[in-house]
């Protein structure tokens, strides 16, 4: 069963309607920051609903590209397309009885997002290069790190569509205004790591409380979870994790430094540089920080992945490989 930790009573009051809507046939989008459970959130309201013993099927709309995401979701047969040389079924009849979750849907391109539109109304789904529809009866999840309302004034997201998902809307908390839950949740993760390490570890020094405590978490449960995570991997020997194993990305521009009185604002500018460099090197240091991983990048910087790609392929024309 999924597990959704949280002492927070907004909180609370998400996962028990998502375990209310659960029973219902209807589409649920589920709103909230990268990071925060909006995943963990879809498969509670599949594991609570009449579905439960039928597939989930999960597609990242932000992760693959538009040329394929069409072949993915809606399949395609033989001869469709050069390269098709069988037919595949998509993921809407992968998910046929059960639920597909569409993560990340502000991100679809908004010609798929008609054929998407067809498919929740009319309960049927065209291959690629296929001569007749496909019956499919799948219930549809759909989270986002975006305000779709804005997406629909700005023209990148059809308001029909948008209404057609948003029959119940879940939306999580940041972890920031989560206080309660950064202690139990440490205390969570802590536990599966040192148990998946075999780490004797009883709990946390105060000084790494105090850090844990502080920090902002604008990576929400995700960051959380790989920090601690990291620290219990680092942590000698058994005990207590100390503040010397917590180790946090710090983003307090206005924070002094502990020596020379310099703050970080000072630091993130020197003569010479353009905001074009500027852009580029936290691009590309997010770009590091998360292994290559284009998707994790895009999310930590609050960009959808087709501005990144783009963002590197620029780079890539003036000689910087990314």
């Amino acid at each position: 069963m999924t597990e959704i930790i949280t002492a927070d009573r907004r909180m609370s009051e998400v996962i028990q309607l998502a375990k209310t809507v659960a029973q219902s046939k209807a589409t649920v989008l589920i709103q909230g920051e990268s990071g925060t459970g909006k995943e963990l959130v879809a498969s509670l309201v599949h594991e609570n609903s009449t579905r439960a013993s039928k597939p989930f099927v999960a597609i990242n709309c932000a992760a693959i590209p538009e040329n394929l995401l069409e072949s993915e979701l809606f399949g395609y047969e033989r001869g469709a397309f050069t390269g098709a040389v069988s037919s595949k079924a998509g993921k809407f009849e992968f998910a046929n009885g059960g639920t597909l979750l569409l993560d990340e849907i502000s991100e679809m391109d908004i010609r798929l997002q008609a054929k998407l539109l067809r498919v929740i109304q009319q309960g049927e789904v065209d291959r690629i290069g296929g001569r007749k529809p496909i019956p499919v009866d799948v219930r549809i999840l759909a989270t986002t790190n975006r305000n779709l309302a804005d997406c629909v004034r700005q023209g990148t997201f059809r308001e029909d569509l948008f209404y057609r998902l948003n029959v119940v809307n879940l939306t999580l908390p940041p972890l920031r205004e989560r206080i309660g839950d950064v202690r139990i949740l440490s205390e969570h993760f802590m536990a599966i790591y040192a148990k998946k390490n075999s780490k004797q570890i009883s709990g946390f020094a105060q000084d790494a409380c105090g850090l844990l405590d502080s920090h902002e978490w604008h990576g929400n449960v995700r960051e959380l979870e790989n920090v601690i995570e990291r620290a219990v991997i680092t942590a000698s020997g058994g005990g207590l994790i100390s503040g010397r194993e917590i180790c946090i990305e710090r983003r307090n521009l206005g924070t002094q430094a502990a020596e020379g009185g310099e703050s970080a604002l000072d630091k993130a500018w020197s003569p010479g540089q353009t905001l074009d460099d500027i852009e580029r090197n936290v691009i590309l240091g997010a770009l590091h920080y998360h292994k290559g991983n284009r998707t994790h990048t895009a999310r930590a910087l609050g960009i959808s992945i087709r501005t990144l790609r783009n963002k590197l392929a620029d780079y890539r024309k003036i000689g910087i490989q990314a």
